[in-house]
């Protein structure tokens, strides 16, 4: 890639020189509350000397690289940012460890050293996740159920934020969205951590039952970060023989001692 550098010395002077490019800025999109998390930004001078590469978090510096100063890593600090400069380079940037007010918008900026000085930069968001302190638990159901009963069952996720996603299956088939019943989450805390429900509603009918069985799963997810499953197994009621049944049995029963006793006669 070409780009232009206007040079005013006495005259302006035009002349063509190679533009420094960012080739990639790697900022996680969730990463969770507690853990260290890398931040990249690798670029190609395309000739030109490196000057500086600075990072901001929601428009604020908090990290700059100068290879000429000693040392050449600077710190500049500010709420959710805790830099481990051991291990920060021009190219990486380590936070350790992340607290909820680490969440934002991450920009990457590099420059070149004079007489171009051209800057380049990129951005990425990421949010800090704070993982469930529960798996996901349901209640409200009954160890049998027959043809006809009602099914009320709910699903709730241990506090968290973002608000944890959960979802039901029936027999691994995602549920009719019609028997779902959705909640807002609720908020508790001083830390305003997020606990989410989710109701399931319908009458069992036959294709419910798999073998005797019908099982009931909740599915709680955040992102690509948490992934966990309860899952419920629950018996069919056997059906009563019908009585009717029963007498004709035991007419067919009698009948046939009858008649090998009466041949005990012949």
């Amino acid at each position: 890639m070409w780009c232009w550098l206007t040079v005013f010395h006495l005259f302006v002077l035009y002349d063509f020189v190679h533009c420094i490019t960012l080739t990639e800025v790697r900022v996680p999109k969730h990463t969770i509350r507690g853990h260290a998390v890398k931040l990249e930004c690798h670029y190609d001078m395309e000739g030109e000397a490196l000057y500086s590469v600075k990072w901001y978090k929601d428009g604020r510096e908090f990290y700059r690289f100068v290879p000429r100063d000693d040392p050449p890593g600077s710190v500049f600090p500010q709420p959710g940012i805790n830099v481990d400069l051991a291990n920060s380079t021009s190219e990486q940037v380590i936070l350790d460890p992340l607290d909820l007010s680490s969440s934002g918008k991450y920009r990457c900026e590099v420059s070149a050293e004079a007489p171009s000085f051209q800057t380049v930069s990129d951005h990425g968001e990421m949010m800090v996740v704070v993982l469930p302190d529960k798996d996901p638990h349901i209640n409200g159901g009954k160890p049998r159920y027959q043809i006809g009963d009602p099914v009320q069952v709910n699903c709730t996720s241990g506090r968290s934020k973002p608000a944890v996603h959960l979802a039901w299956y029936i027999n691994d088939d995602p549920a009719d969205p019609g028997l779902v019943k959705r909640y807002e989450p609720y908020i508790t805390g001083a830390d305003r951590l997020e606990t989410s429900v989710l109701g399931l509603e319908f009458r069992v009918k036959p294709k419910h039952f798999k073998r005797g069985d019908m099982k009931l799963k909740c599915l709680a997810t955040i992102s690509t970060v948490y992934w966990k499953v309860n899952e419920e197994s629950v018996e069919g009621e056997k059906m009563q023989k019908a009585p009717t049944l029963e007498s004709r049995r035991a007419m067919d029963d009698s009948r046939a001692d009858r008649v090998h006793g009466m041949g005990g006669f012949v």
